[in-house]
């Protein structure tokens, strides 16, 4: 029975892409599907196919994804159901979780069995162990069978690069394959200021910059920072491959493949110190420790704040600069790097739960292949939200800015194929030209495509997880004194079980160089 639907579903992608095809006119921004005969077939079976094949049952996807719930959501799914009743004959839900809620909302919904088709997820929000768990699928025959469009997109090597033991467990966003981090600042005040961003090449050199700015304009915080938005964090992900969640980690740059304990690494302990030196100099918010970071990013939309870390690639300024209403300006301190977290950065999952995979992996594909549906997802509804030149630039509406407008959520770079999405009027016409030279230059991890499996002290993954959550965010913030917490966080996580686990690490990576260096 199983194959017999699977042979059905086959025959109906296959009429729809022939339906599709004939009704578009060869508009491929509004391609459907990438499924297609094995044979070409004539046109008069083609017909056939189409006069006798029963149509899909309706169907309502649920999509859980971290971002902040726009004023306009409602809008934009309306818009999003009609396209993809034409597409697919299903409807979505959206379903935003703010960013600070997420894993409590998360682990509730897996623990509860609650019905849902579709999450986000990514090395940092417990990939691996949410896939060994089997809380998601794996989707080696579903993106065979409906995921073409996936595959011929994404290509072997962004696959591989996210799999586990060699199978799928979610799709990979298809943006930069490499990260560093940096500082975004603002433009009107590096103008105003006269400075020069070419001239400083290391973090401590911003310190007379920071000063100037908190000299000259009462109000203005110089490095705005929140709990898990923080400088420290930047130079710990971007700098070191964390393998996984950072309960040992390499530094590629000494050639080995030793796991050592993050906290241990000068590039960490450095800049914990720097952000101490910063913080008691009033350089950074008081309530970095604690703040959210969409709190973070309203200060800066309410002019209080004049820079803040963040990952930096090519265009990372003019597309934060659209999100926050103001013109910014970035200065990367770190060199590109590809690890295993870069290839499992941004995914899309398919849940157990789900009543009909199949279905969600067609709006998967759909994703990657439709220029429209991924466009309407990411800025929302043309003459709304945005307009757009011939030449598919995209700007505000007269009288709507970034603040004020009701979808602006900033969430292009989690979703399928971001060279299909359009580019705003503040951007870089060769920003995906540019992408590419990026993760050309980028270096590459000898632990690149190796997966940690914390299955053997989970127990001390959760305890040490604890202990960060004690720690991290005022430490990394410059909140408390490392001369006086450091020894106390390093014994609590030895406490937790640190050692075992790098010692279980270590041994998994061992295993693992012997057949992929």
């Amino acid at each position: 029975m199983k194959k017999k639907v699977g042979t059905l579903l086959s025959l109906i992608m296959i009429t729809a892409t022939v339906l599709t095809a004939c009704g578009s006119s060869g508009n491929n921004n509004k391609e459907g599907t990438s499924a297609e005969p094995a044979e070409s077939a004539s046109p008069t079976t083609e017909t056939a196919q189409a006069t006798e094949a029963p149509q899909l049952d309706p169907y309502k996807l649920v999509m859980y994804y971290p971002a902040s719930t726009a004023k306009d959501l409602g809008l934009v799914q309306d818009e999003l159901n009609k396209y993809l009743t034409e597409k697919i004959n299903a409807t979505i839900e959206l379903k935003p979780i703010d960013w600070g809620a997420w894993n409590d909302k998360t682990n509730l919904m897996f623990t509860s069995n609650e019905k849902f088709d579709v999450i986000f997820t990514a090395s940092y929000l417990a990939y691996n162990s949410n896939s060994t768990k089997g809380q998601y699928l794996q989707l080696d025959d579903l993106l065979d069978q409906y995921g073409q469009g996936i595959k011929d997109t994404l290509g072997p090597d962004w696959l591989k690069g996210s799999q586990i033991d060699g199978h799928s467990f979610a799709v990979p966003t298809l943006k930069e394959f490499a990260g560093s981090a940096g500082i975004l600042f603002r433009k009107d005040l590096v103008d105003k200021y006269q400075i020069d961003l070419d001239s400083i090449n290391t973090l401590d050199e911003l310190t007379p910059v920071f000063q100037k700015i908190k000299e000259g304009e009462p109000g203005v915080t110089p490095l705005v920072a929140a709990g898990s938005l923080n400088l420290t964090g930047m130079v710990g992900g971007y700098s070191l491959d964390n393998l996984s969640d950072t309960l040992g980690v390499l530094d590629p740059d000494k050639g080995d493949m030793k796991v050592v304990s993050l906290l241990e690494t000068d590039k960490v302990k450095n800049t914990i110190n720097l952000m101490r030196k910063w913080n008691l100099a009033g350089y950074v918010n008081k309530d970095a420790a604690t703040i959210k970071d969409d709190q973070l990013y309203n200060l800066m939309k309410a002019g209080k704040g004049f820079a803040f870390a963040a990952p930096t690639k090519p265009g990372k300024d003019a597309e934060m600069s659209t999100t926050l209403g103001m013109e910014l300006v970035q200065k990367g301190f770190l060199k590109p790097q590809t690890t295993t977290g870069e290839a499992t950065g941004a995914m899309l999952a398919i849940s157990r739960t789900s009543a009909n995979p199949e279905r969600a992996m067609m709006f998967l594909n759909l994703l990657y292949t439709d220029k429209e549906l991924i466009n309407l997802l990411d800025f929302g509804i043309e003459g709304t939200h945005y307009v757009k030149s011939a030449d598919n630039i995209l700007s505000y509406p007269e009288g709507v800015t970034a603040q004020t407008s009701g979808y602006n959520p900033g969430t292009a770079w989690m979703f399928g194929n971001q060279m299909n999405t359009y580019l705003w009027d503040n951007e870089d016409p060769q920003k995906w030209e540019k992408f590419k030279a990026f993760n050309d230059s980028s270096t590459k991890s000898p632990a690149l495509g190796f997966v940690w499996d914390p299955t053997n002290v989970k127990n001390e993954v959760a305890a040490c997880a604890n202990v960060k959550a004690e720690f991290n965010a005022s430490l990394f913030t410059g909140a408390i004194d490392p001369d006086k917490y450091m020894s106390q966080y390093i014994q609590k996580l030895k406490d937790a079980g640190l050692d075992k686990i790098i010692a279980e690490k270590q041994k998994q990576l061992d295993e693992w160089a012997k057949t992929n260096q």
